[in-house]
């Protein structure tokens, strides 16, 4: 007998092949048949009509942060309502294990260093996860049978050293070759134990609690390599990383890196984010030569991007992208009264722009047209009604510079001013750079940082609001790729076990949606975190039902209660991807 039977549905499998109606049923968790409708000879304990439906395979967020949060919210809040099934997570270098149980100092740190690099609340990072693990391996058995989405981890880097080195691992010391030795064999239990592989960082914008470079930055090529190297040990694994801060100056170094690592485990590196603006048409090609450099030497470079413009709030009174301007830093991270002041200052505000329109804001510089920012959230009376209006018309109003006019409206807030800055890469030609740019053997739809950043961002609704664009929107990708290129495409790359396709005997990760309404509602603000902190969350739109291993896990954008994920370990779970 099935245990669930969906009738009638559109059947978008995965594989890029055109759609098809079909009924498909469910036993123990797997695809158990497929058959044209109305043909299934076996009954069935519960079914549904789906017509008009589409039925996907569960999408696979190859980036997310949920490493902590999956343990206060078992569903992953909100990347479960809009149909991921399958996250990744243990990127860019930061892990909640190993820990040292000589130090049980470093949970502190590692909580404080989450908080500041990765915009976790810290009082959810203090009281919603037990922190009763010391070994890779006990983290995991700690998720184990608790929750209700698939995952898998990789090994942070900056955790390998803080474990082995303790406070040194930030004293820019290298490792001794004991220290190097007891990195490697602690990397080589944690695969054992299932880790995914090994993530590192070494990016300029990484900075732990205390303000200084994460662990991970001090590492020099030899430490990288030969944690490369310990990955080609291990069935079914991989490299992350994330090397560079400035996403359109990719040097010859971080290519070079990037390709050494991949070819020395003979594994796939995947790194985010790859961005994409018309306006800089020699940023996608450079970064792309690290791809094209690692087929030459044997290994394989992927990069992941975003198909949506993902939203972000700024504020002058918490720490943000701002804060990583060239000379930002220092005044935004001032006492409110002082920096309030400084603000102020037309020579301090001459400054900040010189930095902000300089070449060594990078990327960053994307977010400096100050006239382009629409004010969000307020909180004086001085502020009433600028709520949702453009800077610059405000500016106009009253015969300012947008960047003056924006810090007065701060300033009447005392900096607490939500502020939205609007994409510069939102032109017809960034939307052409990209649709062409996906085709890209070695690119990847990804990069949600889902669970990172959570008052200031939120990218998890990225699968449903490409789906909705790609059937009522631009219509850059037909249905049938775009399900492809956020199922089948990461789960090849993680080479995931029978996952990623609708095709019998495989695991059933299932979602039912309605191609009619798919899309993801405004991120709003919500006070739901442990210790009542704010995040952001999207409710999906014409998402009917998920399955997760063959059981029900949402409902109409409400969760059932089911915690039918498992923790998905390396060799086990998944299988070593070829690099050529």
């Amino acid at each position: 007998m099935l245990d669930h039977l969906i009738k009638g549905a559109t059947v978008v499998d995965g594989t890029g092949a055109p759609a098809y109606v079909a009924d498909v049923g469910i036993r123990d968790g797997r695809i158990a048949v497929i058959t044209p409708p109305g043909t299934v000879a076996e009954e069935a304990r519960t079914s549904e009509d789906a017509t008009g439906r589409a039925l996907a395979p569960g999408f696979v967020d190859p980036h997310t942060h949920y490493d902590a949060q999956l343990f206060w919210d078992p569903y992953a809040t909100p990347s479960l309502n809009h149909g991921v099934t399958t996250v990744a997570g243990g990127n860019c270098g930061f892990t909640l294990a190993p820990l040292n149980p000589a130090r049980p100092e470093d949970a502190d740190y590692t909580r404080r260093m989450m908080a500041k690099v990765e915009g976790m609340s810290l009082v959810a990072l203090e009281k919603g996860a037990p922190w009763s693990w010391h070994s890779f391996g006990d983290y995991l058995d700690a998720l184990e049978g608790r929750i209700a989405v698939n995952a898998g981890f990789m090994v942070g880097h900056c955790a390998l050293r803080r474990y082995v080195m303790g406070a040194d691992a930030v004293s820019g010391s290298p490792p001794s070759r004991r220290q190097m030795a007891e990195m490697l064999a602690l990397l080589h239990a944690a695969m054992d134990a299932g880790a995914w592989g090994f993530s590192t960082t070494q990016s300029s914008t990484h900075s732990d609690g205390d303000g200084r470079p994460v662990a991970s930055r001090y590492a020099g090529p030899d430490e990288l390599l030969a944690l490369g190297r310990a990955v080609a040990a291990h069935e079914g694994t991989q490299i992350e990383a994330i090397v560079t801060g400035c996403l359109d100056r990719f040097g010859d170094d971080e290519i070079e890196l990037f390709v050494a690592l991949s070819a020395a485990a003979g594994r796939p590196l995947n790194w985010n984010v790859l961005t994409i603006d018309a306006a800089v048409p020699g940023r996608v090609p450079r970064q792309l030569e690290a791809s094209e450099r690692a087929r030459e030497a044997g290994g394989r470079v992927v990069a992941l991007t975003m198909p949506i413009l993902t939203p972000m709030n700024m504020s002058l009174g918490t720490y943000c992208a701002l804060n990583l301007i060239p000379g930002w830093g220092e005044i935004l991270g001032l006492p409110v009264d002082e920096r309030i002041a400084r603000l102020r200052d037309p020579a301090v505000q001459a400054g900040m722009l010189r930095h902000a329109d300089s070449e060594e804001a990078g990327v960053l510089r994307r977010l400096t047209d100050f006239g382009r920012y629409v004010i969000g959230d307020t909180y004086s009376a001085a502020n009433e009604g600028l709520t949702g209006r453009v800077v610059q018309d405000i500016a106009a109003e009253r015969g300012q510079d947008p960047f003056r006019c924006l810090v007065e409206i701060c300033a009447h807030d005392r900096l607490r001013t939500v502020l939205w800055p609007m994409p510069t890469d939102n032109d017809p030609a960034s939307w052409a750079l990209r649709a062409e740019t996906w085709q890209h053997q070695d690119v990847l739809l990804g990069g949600s940082d889902a669970g990172a950043h959570l008052d200031r961002m939120c990218g998890a609704p990225y699968t449903t609001r490409f789906l909705g664009d790609c059937l009522r929107g631009r219509r850059l990708v037909g249905l049938e790729q775009a399900v492809k290129m956020l199922t089948d495409d990461p789960a090849r790359l993680f080479g995931l076990r029978e996952r990623g396709r609708i095709q019998e005997g495989w695991h059933a990760d299932l979602v039912l949606f309605d191609p009619e309404r798919i899309d993801a509602g405004q991120a709003t603000l919500v006070h739901d975190l442990p210790g009542d902190s704010p995040r952001l969350d999207s409710r999906a739109i014409g998402v009917h039902a998920v399955w997760v291993n063959g059981v029900e896990a949402l409902r109409d954008d409400a969760v059932t209660g089911a915690v039918p994920g498992r923790v998905l370990r390396s060799g086990r779970d998944t299988a070593t991807v070829a690099t050529r």
